[in-house]
């Protein structure tokens, strides 16, 4: 007698919601595309098509979100692939933020790479990728999803310090962000291990429900994984103690580098943490805020007190990076919809701020991207008084000054802080903001009271970094007068884990 043939079990397929993953793919997806047309077409290419597509893989990401707010607006949060990604307006948010920031660093970079013989599709391509571990960041639903979007991002990034070949600080910026990247990874992975010990999951919706109806629950061993999730993300955002890589890479990375590390991958780093500990471990905000207040008060004093002693400008915006982080930190610790919707508005405002910064010292900084000190800027009100009045601006910013959009930004962090009733850390905050805005005019007495240097060398203005500056300007201005439609918008995006 024949043996029965064995039945055949189809295996489960996950349900993928493609409206939800369009921005993720386009971005991802617009890389490959890229680096396959120029693979074929070679040196036919005109030389500013990879720029070009970059904005426009940015602009086509940010159309896509569109359709995905206005349904989630409609019919609420949901998950995408068995719940591995959240669709909510708080990833929505990030993804919009993260494609605004490709296309600005994209006009920023052109000039630059073809001042400094670079060009070709690298550049862009590994921006588009890093983005797009950017967007994964901000949408996980899943530690290991998350982990892998981090992983993404940093990889592209790691590359992208190293990528000026011809400058020796460039290669060891890549190195050392390399190194410490890589233990801050194994950090991240390790916590993501002793959280499955203790919930059973990764899964951010089992996570939160385990913390929060499980009361059984291993405590210890989920304390030590979110401490080692903490260093992880500390490492991203610059947080005091984990912010030594940080002067070092961002003196020695090319210019339009930093502008995007500064901006977008700083806006992702805090995207997970705020998923992760606001979002999945609420519960448990009671143990992780004291932590979170000792980081904040160190990064704030650290990042203001170390600026100011600073000559280089690109080490003077980094010092500055690290006090920012600290204030977006002040918001996190409050653990409130106010708080987090202070660092959604913080983020979008200090992406501008760096973005436009970086852009101007990408300008003035001489062929071969030698650093650029406070000297290099004496009279550049008089050389250039557009482009110092523009640079003036951010500053000002920067430093918080009324009708600004980084004065809107500190006020809201700051609310944020005293309705939690964490009084100490909100005049911590306002302290820092009165140290940093002296490191600031120091910068911009050295453009207008001081003579130009005779034999400095002219500066040219290609059309991408102007359109760039001219954009993040008139945003830090609008925002600055009226900043209701940034803050309702931020107020409407709070994470939430949904099945």
């Amino acid at each position: 007698m024949l043996p029965m043939p064995a039945q055949v079990v189809s295996p489960d397929t996950p349900d993928i919601e493609w409206l939800a993953l369009t921005p993720h793919l386009v971005m991802a997806g617009a890389a490959v595309v890229l680096l396959t047309i120029v693979s074929v077409a070679g040196r036919r290419l005109p030389g500013w098509f990879a720029a070009a597509w970059t904005v426009a893989a940015g602009v086509a990401v940010l159309i896509t979100a569109v359709p995905v707010w206005l349904r989630v607006h409609d019919q609420g949060p949901s998950s995408a692939v068995a719940g591995a990604i959240g669709v909510d307006k708080f990833s929505v948010f990030l993804i919009v933020l993260l494609a605004g920031v490709v296309v600005l660093a994209a006009l920023v970079a052109d000039g630059f790479l073809r001042r400094e013989s670079l060009d070709g599709p690298a550049f862009y391509a590994l921006l588009m990728l890093s983005a797009a571990g950017g967007m994964t960041m901000a949408s996980g639903n899943d530690l290991i999803v998350l982990f892998l979007g981090l992983e993404i991002l940093s990889l592209a990034v790691y590359v992208l310090v190293a990528m000026h070949l011809r400058r020796s600080e460039s290669q060891e910026a890549g190195i050392k962000y390399f190194v410490l990247g890589a233990f801050a990874s194994a950090f991240l992975l390790y916590g993501i291990a002793l959280v499955y010990g203790a919930t059973g999951s990764t899964n951010l919706v089992d996570i939160q429900e385990s913390v929060t109806g499980q009361p059984g629950s291993d405590g210890a061993l989920l304390m030590a994984g979110l401490a080692m999730l903490l260093v992880g993300f500390g490492f991203k955002v610059a947080a005091v103690p984990f912010h030594a890589w940080t002067p070092d890479v961002y003196q020695g990375a090319p210019s339009p580098v930093v502008s995007y590390m500064a901006a977008g991958v700083k806006a992702a780093g805090f995207a997970a943490l705020t998923r992760v500990f606001v979002a999945a471990f609420g519960a448990q905000a009671g143990d992780w805020k004291p932590v979170i207040l000792g980081l904040a008060v160190a990064s704030l004093a650290v990042g203001s007190l170390l600026a100011i002693v600073q000559a280089d400008v690109k080490r003077i915006l980094a010092y500055s990076s690290i006090s920012h982080a600290g204030f977006i930190l002040v918001g996190v610790q409050s653990a409130t919809d106010a708080g987090t919707a202070a660092v959604l508005f913080y983020l979008a405002a200090y992406a501008a701020m760096a973005l436009g910064s970086f852009a101007v010292v990408t300008l003035v900084s001489a062929p071969g991207d030698e650093g650029v000190s406070i000297g290099d800027l004496r009279g550049l009100a008089a050389r250039r008084p557009v482009l110092a009045g523009a640079f003036t601006l951010l500053l000002l910013s920067q430093a918080g000054i009324p009708f600004t959009a980084g004065f809107w930004a500190k006020f809201e962090v700051i609310a944020a802080a005293v309705d939690a009733r964490s009084f100490w850390l909100a005049v911590i905050a306002m302290l820092a903001a009165v140290v940093a805005a002296f490191l600031y005019l120091r910068i911009v007495v050295s453009m207008y009271l001081e003579a130009p240097d005779p034999d400095a060398p002219r500066i040219s203005i290609p059309r991408g970094p102007a359109l760039a500056i001219a954009i993040v300007v008139l945003f830090t201005v609008v925002i600055g007068v009226y900043p209701e439609p940034l803050t309702n918008l931020a107020g409407d995006a709070l994470p939430i884990i949904m099945d």
